[in-house]
């Protein structure tokens, strides 16, 4: 049985209350709840003495320990070497970073695939450095009949000049999961590098960047019950050969050089106890083996919950449920409108109405409003779950949405 009582209450944010009721947490995708183990370790950290890093006394030699430590545990979440784990002020700030390094090899009319799918951080961030070096960009388009990404069509989006594709493990708006091991396979043949936004697949699923075929991945901790840390995963051959932007005095190696200035040295502890949260749910005689099985426990507890809210929201007439067919993997992530209110109005009800937290907006996943038709009038209304939400909280969810598209009647 799922341990939903230890769960919550490993996260204090779980007791906060709003107009008289608790207050009930459905904006996961935007950032999840911190455990407490993770909070502990950023106030150990700064409790014991922070330091900076190569020197000869204790705290110093204790944050290049806990730092390792990080990057070990991202190693095993993402099946990576530890080297290849480089920290950042967050995954879009990286992901500036990395594709202005991987652009400097690219020359006037290759070409790059991005999405229409994306989050625009892995869009824009690939566009810009494409339009300066005059690259041809190209986008993988969105089935809008289903809402997932016509993989059909990448064989012939895909030539020998093309260097980069850039995709998202999962939508962060509607929840579709792309099959990434396609997308890879068609990608080799072509010596095509492949970049992975997992900030939003991260707190839901495993992504085995080596089975997967990932060369570059991307991901925020605070997305999976930790502090707001962005990581980039690199394969160690291309992150040894990238031509970073550093100072002269910042060291040449992997993973140091991308890290351009002093890391959040209290914050990276927590990464480590956020994933050893993930792993908790699982068994074996590795971390990896624990974050792996931990996955599964969290993924058939979030999928039982989400789908009793979208058979619900299927039987109501006045609300537009956004997502792909049943048989398409999805995140607890449900993007919705309810006609006759403003996603921004249904909101703020939900809110003071009903203390439950939920969000609207494109959520930077701009071509998909936009191609839905509804990014000038307020684009979604999302509701997403996470591993302390429990059974009570869907139902008075459900309860809050019925309750307000009821009153729009009268």
């Amino acid at each position: 049985m799922y341990p939903i009582d230890e769960v919550r209450k490993q996260f204090p944010a779980l007791k906060r209350e709003y107009n008289g009721k608790q207050v009930v947490y459905f904006d996961g995708p935007g950032g999840s709840q911190a455990v407490q183990s993770a909070i502990d370790a950023i106030c150990a950290y700064m409790t014991l003495g922070g330091a900076n890093l190569h020197g000869s006394f204790p705290s110093s030699r204790e944050t290049e320990k806990l730092i390792l430590e990080a990057r070990e545990a991202v190693a095993a979440l993402f099946n990576a070497n530890p080297r290849e784990v480089a920290f950042g002020a967050n995954a879009t700030s990286l992901m500036f970073q990395v594709s202005r390094a991987i652009s400097k090899t690219w020359n006037k009319g290759d070409e790059i695939i991005l999405t229409e799918l994306d989050h625009h951080s892995n869009i824009d961030t690939w566009r810009i450095c494409a339009e300066e070096r005059e690259v041809i960009v190209k986008y993988i388009p969105l089935d809008i009949n289903n809402l997932t990404l016509d993989l059909n069509s990448l064989p012939s989006l895909l030539s020998d000049k093309t260097k980069l594709i850039a995709v998202g493990a999962a939508s962060n708006c509607i929840g579709t999961v792309t099959d990434i091991r396609i997308i890879s396979r068609e990608a080799k043949k072509y010596g095509a590098i492949v970049s992975v936004d997992a900030v939003h697949a991260a707190p839901h699923f495993y992504v085995d960047m080596k089975e997967q075929g990932i060369d570059i991945l991307f991901a925020s901790s605070y997305k999976f019950f930790g502090p707001h840390i962005g990581m980039a995963v690199i394969r160690q051959g291309l992150f040894e050969n990238l031509d970073v932007y550093k100072i002269a005095p910042s060291p040449a190696y992997i993973p140091d050089k991308i890290e351009t200035g002093t890391q959040n040295h209290e914050g990276i502890p927590a990464i480590t106890a956020a994933i050893n949260f993930i792993a908790s749910f699982g068994k074996g005689d590795t971390l990896s083996d624990r974050i792996k099985s931990g996955y599964d426990v969290i993924e058939e507890y979030e999928s039982a919950l989400s789908n009793i809210i979208r058979e619900e929201f299927k039987k109501i007439d006045k609300i537009t449920l956004y997502q792909a067919e049943d048989n398409v993997k999805k995140t607890p992530t449900i993007a919705f409108r309810v006609w006759g209110i403003a996603p921004e109005d249904f909101c703020r009800r939900m809110c003071e109405e009903h203390s439950i937290f939920i969000a609207e907006g494109h959520f930077y996943a701009m071509t998909l409003a936009k191609r839905l038709g509804i990014l000038e009038n307020g684009s979604f209304i999302r509701a997403g779950l996470a591993p302390y939400n429990t059974i009570d909280e869907v139902n008075r969810f459900i309860d809050g949405v019925k309750n307000i598209i009821g009153s729009l009647d009268k």
